[in-house]
């Protein structure tokens, strides 16, 4: 060793230093290139090993065979080998940079350990707190940021003292915030975004938060893991956040303003997209299945959202993905547009504005003005990233609304998943795991989704074989309008209800495509040259099975009518007559009708057994005068005595007087006008007497 480094003093200083900086860098390099290749787990994992070896190999050879070279001064050989080996280590710094920012950006989107829930108190604007106020709060402990961290608000701020009303949704609690039924209520730091949308809210743009309590705590969602592997047909639930801030908010709720729900088979390469209605009116599963919109689970956390998705379709979801749909916009422009054939509008106004024939939607910032609407002419073309949000969140100018904003975005969702996987350059890699890493959240484990290499593979590799690449097919579940009321005498709200046999046909595609039921070959085919090809859309065109129904409204009707109804809905009927005494009395209804009833029209049937109406007593006719009204029923005069009355029946009212409509009196009509007639001729002699004694 000794003669080793008196022969290495003798030779060229300046190879040797040269050789020694190469050689260290060449090192350093190659152990973090074996360390971000391993990290790599999944992908080619025999390729990766091969070039550890290689590259280990030449390592031990530059070392030693250089090292003979200084001795014996072969300056060429040296030269040759040493730019070699340097231009190994460039190659290696690249790979480390890219292979690291891969693997950072793929940790990134999981879901984080703790997150930071949050619990406003908000009151309609002007209004002010003290001891007398009454607060309502979401009844389910499992809620932590509409009651679990709601009770520590309470706490912070000495409200302890206050009256608590419980609910059990929360569209009842909100409802009585704007109807001043409660003072404030406990919501979310979202809430503007996820219950805003609905009609029956827009006055929550006038609310206030008053306080706020926001804590760290392990994340709830985070036990959501799955070990399915993705070399076996897998299903992904994809949640879209309308939002209007890049990055998803760190907490529980959101506004989950789209929910597709994709099957996958990496065997065949083929895929089902079926987008559920944001309206769709279901069970909520952690809110012990009461009935609401299907985009209200949002609020309980993505759980909820899951286990109410499993619950709609039975078919268990292995993985989810949860997007901000403004993260669209830096997704698209990062992968140069994508290809979207863009829908005729049915209609020319979107938000006040003209479109004039052409598609128009606000910008991501929901600007309407001159400059914030985004335009588009129909047909197929290439769309950059503004226009695709534009094109993904609009409904007004279509006339399904809601189902046509969701077959778009499946167009969307199919143009970047092409694009992606066609693309062929490195460049692009930092800014598309920028645009996705702060705008998704999935429970995929990094390797898992480094596991999606072997999918991308079979895709490109079946492409260049018969030509083939993806194949999605798309679904359509048929619908129905359901106006609901939220709760008894509460709004309506304008869901939508589904045909269960649409559903099922859905729901039998996307198992076969699990391979969960045999694939039932179709053996017969057949066609008309008259009409034109169109692709089949699983589920569309069926409108069978049982539909949900909500409560008629019977105010006005007769108990022949009722008893029918009831009995063909195995309804526990009961009845009582009232007079003019009593609550229930309605004094526009004809004595012998139904003036009221326990069940508001528009509550839905599933939860009810039971109904109550109350019939206006013959021998109660109101002793003042009546005059009919606009809709045909009989209205009080303004008279003392009647003044009287309208006191003693507003007094402890547990079920508000409803109305019945034109339609709905055209037969009380009919079956009063004796009783009207003679009323009008009491009024006339009233009237005549008065004259007269005047």
């Amino acid at each position: 060793m000794k003669v080793l480094f008196n022969k290495l003093k003798k030779t060229n200083k300046i190879f040797l230093i040269i050789y020694l900086i190469t050689l260290i860098a060449y090192t350093v390099t190659y152990i973090l290139l074996i360390k971000n290749l391993m990290s790599l787990t999944g992908i080619e994992t025999a390729i990766r090993i091969i070039l550890i070896i290689i590259f280990g190999i030449w390592l031990v050879a530059y070392f030693l065979w250089n090292l003979i070279n200084l001795i014996l001064k072969r300056w060429i050989t040296i030269a040759i080998t040493t730019a070699i080996t340097i231009i190994f280590a460039i190659v290696f710094s690249f790979a480390n940079y890219y292979i690291s920012i891969l693997y950072n950006g793929i940790s990134n989107i999981g879901e984080k350990e703790y997150i930071i829930y949050t619990s406003n108190l908000v009151v309609l604007n002007g209004t002010t707190i003290d001891e007398e106020s009454t607060l309502g709060m979401i009844n389910n402990s499992d809620d932590i940021e509409g009651n679990v961290l709601a009770k520590e608000l309470m706490e912070k701020e000495n409200l302890n003292e206050n009256q608590v009303e419980e609910y059990s949704s929360y569209y009842e609690m909100i409802f009585d915030l704007l109807n001043g039924e409660v003072d404030g209520i406990f919501l979310n730091s979202n809430y503007q975004t996820i219950f805003g949308s609905e009609e029956s809210f827009e006055e929550l743009k006038n609310t206030t938060i008053l306080y706020t309590y926001s804590k760290e705590m392990e994340n709830q969602d985070i036990t959501l893991t799955s070990n399915k592997s993705l070399t076996e047909p897998f299903t992904i639930l994809l949640m879209g956040v309308d939002s209007e801030m890049d990055g998803l908010n760190a907490n529980a709720s959101f506004n989950g303003d789209t929910l597709m729900l994709i099957t996958f088979n990496p065997k065949t390469l083929n895929a089902t997209m079926f987008s559920i209605p944001r309206d769709t009116y279901v069970p909520i599963a952690c809110n012990n299945n009461r009935y609401a919109k299907i985009n209200s689970s949002a609020a309980y956390g993505t759980s909820c959202v899951i286990d109410t998705v499993e619950e709609f379709t039975d078919i268990t979801i292995d993985y989810y993905v949860k997007i901000n749909f403004k993260g669209v916009v830096d997704l698209v422009d990062a992968l140069g547009g994508i290809e979207v054939d863009i829908e005729a509008p049915d209609f020319n106004y979107n938000h006040g504005v003209n479109c004039g024939g052409r598609f128009c939607e606000q910008n991501s910032d929901r600007d309407t003005s001159a400059s914030g609407m985004i335009y588009l002419d129909p047909g197929l073309q290439t769309i950059n990233g503004e226009e695709a949000l534009a094109y993904a969140r609009c409904r007004h100018l279509y006339l399904q609304s809601d189902i046509d904003r969701n077959r778009h975005q499946q167009q969307v969702v199919e143009a970047i998943a092409k694009k992606a996987a066609s693309l062929d350059s490195l460049s692009k890699i930092e800014e598309i795991l920028n645009a996705v890493t702060k705008n998704i959240t999935t429970n995929m484990s990094s390797d898992q989704i480094l596991s999606f290499y072997d999918v991308l593979k079979s895709m490109v590799s079946s492409s260049l074989k018969d030509g083939s690449f993806l194949t999605i097919e798309k679904t359509y579940l048929e619908y129905y309008n359901l106006p609901v009321r939220l709760s008894n005498n509460g709004t309506f709200t304008s869901a939508i209800g589904y045909y269960p046999d649409s559903l099922n046909a859905i729901i039998k595609l996307m198992k076969e495509n699990l391979e969960l039921e045999p694939h039932e070959m179709i053996k017969t085919f057949s066609f008309d040259a008259n009409e034109e090809y169109t692709t089949k859309v699983t589920g569309q065109g069926i409108t069978t099975g049982t539909k949900l129904e909500t409560m008629p409204n019977f105010v006005g009707k007769s108990m022949s009518e009722v008893e029918t109804w009831a009995s063909s809905h195995n309804i526990t009927l009961q009845t009582e007559f009232v007079d003019n005494t009593s609550s229930y009395y309605n004094p526009n209804i004809t004595p012998g009708l139904i003036a009221n009833q326990s069940v508001s029209d528009g509550i839905l049937l599933n939860n009810v057994t039971t109904l109550t109406v109350y019939i206006n007593s013959i021998s109660s006719t109101p002793e003042t005068p009546t005059t009919p009204n606009e809709e045909g029923n009989k209205e009080p005069t303004e008279t003392d005595d009647n003044k009287d009355d309208e006191e003693n029946t507003d007094t402890d009212n547990p079920l508000d007087v409803i109305l019945p409509t034109e339609d709905e009196n055209k037969e009380n009509n009919s079956e009063s006008s004796e009783s009207t007639t003679e009323t009008k001729e009491e009024e006339t002699k009233t009237e005549n007497q008065s004259k007269q004694e005047g």
